[in-house]
């Protein structure tokens, strides 16, 4: 008996552990895979969805698949999947969104009949996976509204699927109360960008929600595999996708300081007004400065160098201090002297300037922008990151089908 208590207090302490390293995360997305991840690893569970509320719908946002996701290029596209649910009896997690209340089952193909819902058995057929055991618990925030949907699939023994436990259903609710804090927070922060973004876009017309949403999607996704290539440890490379969404869904919002007739002008600048819009890194950076947080620090980078080149004919240069009264464009600083993330943020931004329609210009056709983008390789752009864009562009394609202007 004692040691079932001492067992007991020690998953709870562990809970609550992970629970504070969760609230220090800064971006919903980090938040998400982090909630998730903990909640199978608690559970040893196989996979697992989150479903956030969004209106009067559920709206899929994470994903994880031991079994059928080991190749991080198949994972990723499935993670930006744009999938809803209506928030009703019919499914699982419409259910649990409907009432509130955690469902255990089983073996998802027997569910009793006292279970209004049914199971979906698409995805299954469609992935050619099994779920058995299916535990599933409402995101309630501190005023007990539900937040979204947790669910989690296969409970692991060995290479078994077994049926989850009370103590499982039990944990996993308290951690979900304690977890959809942290959602909310991050939620607030996201909004919060996308708020200042919109305030951009009274500005500047190019600098919608959808651009900087793909734009920091394909960052942390080169990122990702980029760093996987450099041997980086994958806590580490969390850590850094954390701030680096944010950072790069910001690169351009030194914009808000340049004249309205050169960023809404509907047609190619001339030398004197690029000369003008050229600061607007400058202006970004100051906006980062000085520095409370690591999101500070690698904001200010990425607004300050996400427009240099490899070969060092970009802008705006070696910049000893952004905020000396003036400050002349100096010639460009290259190749690994341009920090990774104003290297990646360059490719990223470059393009889907290029594959979407702007004021001034059409959408490029996509076989133009890839041949750009590949002759391009050691000269505006990291060959190493270039690659990297080939290897995922599956991953690249699927960001923008999800975030569509």
């Amino acid at each position: 008996m004692l040691f079932r208590f001492k067992k007991d207090i020690k998953a709870l302490n562990t809970l609550i552990t992970i629970s504070e390293d969760i609230n220090r995360l800064a971006d919903i997305d980090s938040v998400l895979d982090k909630v998730l991840l903990e909640a199978r690893r608690f559970t040893n569970a196989d996979a697992g969805s989150i479903y956030l509320i969004e209106g009067n719908k559920l709206r899929f946002r994470y994903v994880q698949n031991d079994s059928l996701f080991k190749n991080d290029q198949l994972y990723n596209q499935y993670l930006y999947a744009d999938n809803e649910l209506p928030i009703d009896e019919n499914s699982i997690a419409g259910y649990v969104a409907l009432t509130g209340k955690s469902v255990k089952l089983d073996n998802a193909y027997k569910i009793r009949k006292q279970f209004p819902f049914s199971f979906n058995r698409s995805f299954d057929e469609t992935a050619g996976y099994t779920t058995k055991s299916v535990l599933t618990v409402p995101l309630k925030t501190g005023k007990k509204e539900v937040l979204g949907v947790l669910q989690i699939i296969n409970a692991k023994h060995g290479e078994k699927s077994v049926p989850f436990t009370e103590k499982d259903s039990l944990y996993v609710t308290y951690f979900g109360d304690n977890a959809a804090i942290a959602i909310e927070k991050a939620k607030l922060t996201r909004d919060m960008v996308l708020r200042m973004i919109k305030m951009s876009q009274l500005r500047d017309p190019h600098e919608t929600a959808p651009h900087v949403n793909r734009v920091g999607a394909y960052s942390v996704e080169i990122y990702h595999r980029w760093a996987l290539r450099n041997g980086i440890s994958l806590d580490e490379i969390k850590r850094q996708k954390d701030i680096l969404r944010i950072a790069a869904m910001l690169h351009d919002a030194g914009k808000v300081a340049i004249s309205d007739t050169i960023l809404k002008k509907p047609a190619k600048l001339t030398p004197e007004e690029f000369t003008a819009m050229k600061y607007h890194t400058i202006y970004g950076a100051r906006l980062f400065h000085p520095f409370s947080t690591p999101w500070d620090s690698l904001t200010f980078e990425v607004a300050l160098t996400h427009h240099e080149r490899w070969d060092g004919k970009g802008y705006p240069g070696k910049i000893d201090n952004v905020f000396d009264e003036s400050i002349k464009m100096n010639s460009g600083i290259k190749d690994n002297m341009i920090p990774i993330f104003g290297r990646i943020v360059a490719l990223a931004d470059v393009y889907d300037a290029l594959i979407t329609k702007r004021v001034y210009k059409d959408a490029w056709p996509e076989e133009d922008v890839l041949t750009y983008i590949n002759q391009q390789s050691g000269k505006q752009f990291d060959p190493d990151l270039v690659y990297v864009f080939f290897i995922i562009y599956d991953v690249i394609k699927a960001i923008r089908a999800r975030y569509v202007d």
